[in-house]
């Protein structure tokens, strides 16, 4: 029986280093509890921000402190609508008029 209850939830992009070793166990875990490896990783750091007391306690006396180098948050790509246009109208084009060799 898997220790983490994976379940979907609104998500964010981030990206993070792994060791190798690491990123095989999470992959494997996926699969284990038939889960995607995001939802693993998630459920991960939740049990264990859940269970570290020391780890709460940090956050209750320092809810403002910042880190040295925070998570690097991927924003989404916006591509804005082009404005709906009417195509152009079409002239005629004059008939090239031959020129008489002199």
């Amino acid at each position: 029986m898997p220790l983490l209850e994976i379940t979907a939830s609104k998500k964010i992009t981030a990206i993070v280093a792994l060791e190798d070793s690491t990123a095989k166990q999470i992959d494997q875990y996926a699969t284990f509890t038939k889960g995607s490896a995001d939802d693993v990783v998630n459920a991960a750091l939740e049990y264990v921000f859940g269970k570290d007391k020391d780890f709460q306690r940090y956050r209750e006396e320092n809810a403002n402190a910042k880190p040295l180098i925070a998570l690097r948050i991927k924003r989404p790509v916006v591509i804005a609508a082009k404005p709906a246009t009417k195509p152009a109208e079409q002239k005629p084009v004059a008939a090239a008029v031959p020129v008489a060799a002199r």
